[in-house]
Formats: structure tokens, C-alpha cells, sequence
């Protein structure tokens, strides 16, 4: 990618000279975290329940089952809402999550809550600002190398979710051409080619969004995994900064990106390899590095946004790539630069967990072992911890995820405007704190309300594993 770090260097320099070059400069707080007094575990233990097992009120329960939409007021106990609803009020039903991004359900992890308590107890929330003013500190900084070194890239910018990670870097990525640009606006040859996979997150679709109106890209959409299809793009794009980001594992159809087709497209076509790993980071690979550890291609993905609210149980984004690219976009990511920084005890408990996912590889193991057992008990050939199970018509998807709660699952159902009509789904999702149990016990309740053969055809047979 030798034209894309000259670029990158260039722009770099430009704004140096333009006096618009950013600086994060670490406000230091002493850390008496000691990693070494965490105490880990072989096995899941009872605390690990805490992240699949919870309890909604009565009135919510029988608002959900006769679908009356709810403004979030009916929490039971003394509330108005439970006042209203007579003698539903005061009580609670137990429920399985399924639902649930807390892959390995680090959420409860002792060694998180130690790291949170601690930092709160000694520094409270941290210095609040923006991480370019005084919410950058040590913390992060120690948290940024731990990524960095996890998805072996040189650096790794903090953002405060992995919505703002996306933004930032698409934004840094049309001020590539506005920056190189001979005049005030590039030409269309001189903007920013990008390639993007139909079903992306919605975060990389706005940042798209974004920059597209500031006329600094041009955006070509290839449909959903579909490698032949963006070879075709690429081979007829004249522009020559191309940029191609795709999700690694999709969060509402659990199929993974064709990793390995797309470096081997990006050997051909020289372009900018970019991946949003939410969803498989601390999930995939033997150290939990994500898809592109998982398909040996780490070195060949050059930048890689995820976040800190699925896997890791926390909260928050980031992005691993360079250190010419961590200063681009410090420095133009709108969302980055405008945003306050992670508060300091979210910031610890997050690097507990990075801790933790590396030592407790059997989490990883846990979590591939249910997707197996979901296969071997459905039928249904799933590749990832999330299962989409495409039903059709809303009202369909609705009564499913009414019957599912009547067994004390929480699985809700999937519909416009974040699916497409009439592929309204189940998602679910599994844990590494999910026992077999608790899997035979959900398909079964499954299969009273879906037709395992028939969802199967929507399913890719692609195999994929840890």
C-alpha cells in the first residue's frame, strides 16, 4: 500500500504546515491497578449467569405480549405505570437473554469490576473533555497500545463508540482528497473512491454519507459479498484512491466478509483495506484478534475500527491502524474531536477485559461450542455466535419473539427500517455464559413457532470456526 502511505504523509504534512495538525497529550493518573492481583477462572462461574439471566416487570411483560408500545415507564414497584396497571404492578418474570453482544459475558467478570472500582474510587468519572482538550490520560493511552498490539497494527485511537470510530475514520478519509486537492474542491478524479458492501453498518453508511456530500468521495456499493461484483467496480474505477470497507461479521445476518477474496483483490487493485470488527473482536482467532486473525490476513487489513460494548462488556470505539492514520484522523475525525472522552473507570474496566479475553481463552471455546450445539439441534448450518433467523412479514416476527417471551426468552424482533421489508428476523445471539441447557430449552420453544427447514435456506453454508 505503498500510494496510500504517501498519501497519508502528504496530508499529514500539509495540515503540520497548516498549523491543523492535532496532539494528544495524556493528562497522567497514577494507576495501582494491579493486573497481576486479577483472578481468573478456568470454567464459567456464577457470576458469568448475570449477563444472560434478567427480570423485567410484570406491565412490561404484558405490554410486550399485546405489543403496546411503551416509552420505558413501566420499571414496576411503586411507578405510575405499575399503579395503572393494577395487578400486574410490583412483580417480576425472569428471563434468558439471547439478545444480548456481551459474547463473553465479560460484563460481570470480577477482574472488570475490580478495574471500574478502583479507577472510580480514586479519580472519579477522570478529567471531563474532549479527548484533544483534557479527556485524554494515561488510561487511555495504556488501553490504546493493549488494541493496538491485539490487532497488530503500529497505534490505535480511543473514540467514545464504535458509531464515532466509523464516522471519524470515513471523514479522515474524504479529507484525503480535499487535502491533495489542486484547488479549493477536488475533481472527481482526485476524490476518494469508495467501495462498500451493501448490508454495512449503518455507521459506516452515514459516515458515508457524511463525506459524500462534502463532495469529497464517490461511493460505489457492491452487493453483499459479492467478490465478482466488486472486482467489476474496481476494474472500471479510473479514480486512483480506492478505498474498500466492508463489516468482518455482520450484525444482523452473522455471516463473515470473504476476508481472504478481498486481499487477494486488494493485491490486484492496490486499494485501502478497511474493516469494522464489532462483532468478531475477542470473539475470533486464537487471541481473540477478530476475523482478520481468524483468516490469517491481519497484515494485510489496514485499518480496522470495533468497539468496546459487545465482546469486551464495556463501552466505546476504537481504531487500530498507523501512526500517520491515528494522526490524520485525530485530527479531521469530526466525530472523534467534537465528542467527550470515555469516562477513566469505563477506560479500565475495558483494559481489564482486553486482560481477561486473552487469558480465558475457553470463553472463546464456550462460545463456539454453543454455535455447534445450536447447529447440531436445529439443523440449521450457522457460522457465528449471531443467528439470524429471517421469518418474513413483521406480524410474523412479532408473534415469534411473543411466543419466545412466554418462555422466558428475551429475543426480540428485528424490522424496518433496520432490516428490508419482508426479511423481518429473530436475532439471536449467544454467549459464552449460555449452558446447553439453556440451548435445548430455547430450540425447542423455536421450533413451536419456526420451521427450522425452511429457515435454513436462508442461511449461508459457508463454515466458519475459531
Amino acid at each position: 500500500m505503498g500510494s496510500w502511505n504517501e498519501w497519508v504523509e502528504q496530508v499529514v504534512e500539509k495540515l503540520d504546515s497548516l498549523k491543523l495538525l492535532r496532539s494528544l497529550r495524556p493528562i497522567h493518573l497514577s494507576d495501582d491497578t494491579n493486573t497481576d492481583g486479577f483472578e481468573f477462572f478456568d470454567g464459567l462461574c456464577q457470576w458469568d449467569r448475570a449477563s444472560v439471566e434478567v427480570e423485567i416487570s410484570e406491565t412490561t411483560f404484558h405490554k410486550w405480549l399485546l405489543d403496546i408500545p411503551s416509552p420505558g415507564d413501566d420499571l414496576g414497584g411503586t411507578g405510575a405505570a405499575d399503579t395503572e396497571a393494577g395487578v400486574w404492578g410490583g412483580r417480576f418474570r425472569k428471563l434468558i437473554l439471547f439478545s444480548s453482544n456481551d459474547y463473553l459475558a465479560l460484563s460481570s467478570h470480577p477482574a472488570v469490576i475490580k478495574a471500574a472500582t478502583q479507577a472510580v474510587q480514586k479519580h472519579g468519572m477522570g478529567p471531563r473533555g474532549s479527548a484533544l482538550i483534557c479527556g485524554y490520560t494515561s488510561y487511555h493511552r495504556s488501553l490504546e497500545s493493549s488494541l493496538a498490539e491485539l490487532k497488530s497494527k503500529e497505534d490505535c485511537l480511543l473514540c467514545p463508540t464504535g458509531f464515532s470510530a466509523n464516522m471519524a475514520f470515513m471523514t479522515a478519509v474524504g479529507n484525503v482528497s480535499v487535502l491533495l486537492a489542486k484547488g479549493s474542491q477536488p475533481s472527481i478524479d482526485e476524490r476518494v473512491a469508495v467501495f462498500s458492501d451493501a448490508l454495512n453498518h449503518a455507521s459506516i453508511i452515514d459516515g458515508i454519507r457524511l463525506a459524500e456530500k462534502q463532495k469529497s468521495i464517490a461511493v460505489f456499493v457492491y452487493q453483499h459479498c459479492d467478490m465478482r461484483h466488486l472486482n467489476e467496480l474496481l476494474t472500471n474505477c479510473p479514480m486512483k484512491k480506492k478505498v474498500v470497507i466492508t463489516d468482518s461479521l455482520f450484525s444482523m445476518d452473522g455471516d463473515f466478509a470473504p476476508l481472504i477474496d478481498l486481499v487477494k483483490l486488494r493485491k490486484k487493485h492496490q486499494f485501502l483495506l478497511a474493516i469494522d470488527d464489532a462483532h468478531a473482536t475477542f470473539v475470533c482467532g486464537k487471541t481473540g484478534g477478530g476475523a482478520a486473525e481468524l483468516f490469517n490476513c491481519a497484515n494485510d487489513v489496514d485499518i480496522c475500527m470495533g468497539t468496546l460494548s459487545k465482546a469486551a462488556g464495556c463501552h466505546g470505539g476504537f481504531i487500530a491502524c498507523s501512526k500517520k492514520w491515528k494522526q490524520l484522523i485525530q485530527s479531521r475525525g469530526r466525530s472523534f474531536i467534537f465528542s467527550t472522552s470515555t469516562p477513566v473507570p469505563i477506560i479500565a474496566a475495558a483494559h481489564a477485559a482486553v486482560i481477561v479475553a486473552k487469558k480465558e481463552m475457553w470463553r472463546r471455546r464456550a462460545i463456539w461450542n454453543r454455535v455447534q450445539d445450536f447447529r447440531d439441534l436445529t439443523g440449521i448450518p450457522v457460522t457465528s455466535p449471531i443467528i439470524s433467523l429471517i421469518v418474513g412479514s413483521e406480524a410474523t416476527a412479532l408473534k415469534a419473539s411473543r411466543h419466545l417471551l412466554e418462555f422466558g426468552f428475551h429475543i426480540t424482533a428485528i424490522r424496518p427500517p433496520t432490516v428490508a421489508p419482508n426479511s423481518c428476523r429473530l436475532r439471536i445471539t449467544l454467549s459464552a455464559a449460555h449452558t446447553l441447557d439453556d440451548l435445548r430449552n430455547l430450540t425447542a420453544a423455536l421450533s413451536q413457532c419456526v420451521n427450522f427447514s425452511e429457515i435454513g435456506f436462508y442461511c449461508t453454508s459457508w463454515n466458519a470456526r475459531l
